[in-house]
């Protein structure tokens, strides 16, 4: 089966300015990796969670996918064809007719000058889908209905001050449906909402799923929240995928020492044993400055299981079965991680 969006050796360098000083001594430009050559798939139907510390390129990735922002090496497919150089005209319409984006800020997202169905309506009018202005508010006025906003009439022409927060999403994502998309590129839909209310987003972005069809490229920080969604999981950190696999897998059985960090200070509904505390592995300081990416594994300044060669040679990702791989040293030919004898910053 063809893999509906493919992602090969993808990276995106953001050019520093430099000072005075810098072009007098004529010293190279710096640039910050903010994506740095990675291989990434999402199957139709399939939701693959892409998560990470703030600064590791998750959103960046996304933008890249939905072409807001241009790569700057790898290739982009969209069902086998090559549409890296597809920047403009029709051939751009109808690549975003089929991939969507739900931004993480509905306050942003939304004009407060347009009504609900001004806004739904848009992407259609942009794109040039359906000529006809009835046919128009039937698919509008649908849009709406399956966003959860119902009756779709009552909500259709009101303006974003007269909604709560999780209705403002539900507009967002009527927006997205409203061309009928394969993919939606959803960066962290619920992060701005209450807890309440994310988990009726969450169940509807499933429900739309099921009955359309949809796959999602799911970005967020929150591990626990792709181990619910996610059918794969993809970890990035400082502009790599650092590992990428079946969401059990990945969450249950972790090969690499940043992805362990992270599911050890995950939420877990299985509490420890009485008696036992949970162990927590807490990681040192902040991602390294992406201008300065350190040699060797980029993990390692904060690794409590680094050795001499990590601080030299980048590791690949290494398969470890079942679909499941990590670019960890110590995983290379399959082996589980050692237990960590010492916590990160300890």
């Amino acid at each position: 089966m063809t893999d509906l969006i493919r992602l090969e050796g993808i990276a995106v360098h953001f050019p520093v300015r430099g000072g005075l000083a810098d072009l007098v001594r004529r010293r190279p430009a710096a640039v910050v990796r903010a994506v740095d050559g990675i291989d990434l798939t999402v199957g139709p139907g399939e939701v693959v969670g892409l998560v990470g510390e703030s600064g590791s390129g998750k959103t960046t990735t996304g933008r890249v996918v939905v072409k807001l922002t241009r790569p700057t090496a790898g290739r982009l497919l969209l069902d086998g064809a090559d549409v890296t150089k597809v920047w403009g005209g029709d051939a751009l319409r109808a690549y975003r007719r089929r991939i969507q984006l739900i931004f993480q800020d509905p306050y942003e997202t939304l004009n407060p000058k347009q009504t609900v169905h001004d806004f739904v309506a848009e992407p259609m009018v942009v794109n040039r889908t359906v000529p006809s202005a009835v046919e128009r508010e039937r698919i509008v006025l649908e849009a709406i209905h399956s966003a959860g906003l119902r009756p779709a009439a009552d909500f259709a022409f009101r303006y974003p001050h007269e909604l709560s927060g999780g209705q403002r999403q539900r507009v967002v994502i009527a927006g997205a449906l409203v061309l009928d998309p394969d993919l939606v590129v959803a960066d962290e839909p619920v992060s701005m909402l209450d807890v309440s209310i994310r988990t009726e987003i969450l169940q509807l972005m499933l429900e739309l799923r099921r009955a359309r069809g949809l796959a999602y490229l799911f970005i967020t920080h929150d591990l626990s929240l792709a181990w619910v969604l996610a059918d794969r999981i993809a970890v990035m950190y400082l502009g790599r995928i650092v590992e990428v696999g079946p969401a059990p897998a990945v969450i249950g059985d972790p090969r690499n020492p940043y992805t362990r960090a992270l599911v050890s200070v995950s939420p877990s509904p299985e509490p420890p044993a009485p008696g036992v505390r949970a162990r927590r592995e807490i990681l040192a300081g902040e991602t390294p400055d992406a201008a300065h990416v350190p040699p060797g594994c980029r993990f390692h300044p904060r690794c409590p299981l680094a050795f001499d060669r990590c601080r030299t040679d980048e590791p690949p990702l290494f398969d470890v079965g079942a679909g499941h791989a990590s670019a960890c040293w110590l995983a290379e030919g399959g082996r589980p991680l050692p237990a960590a004898t010492r916590l990160a910053g300890s």
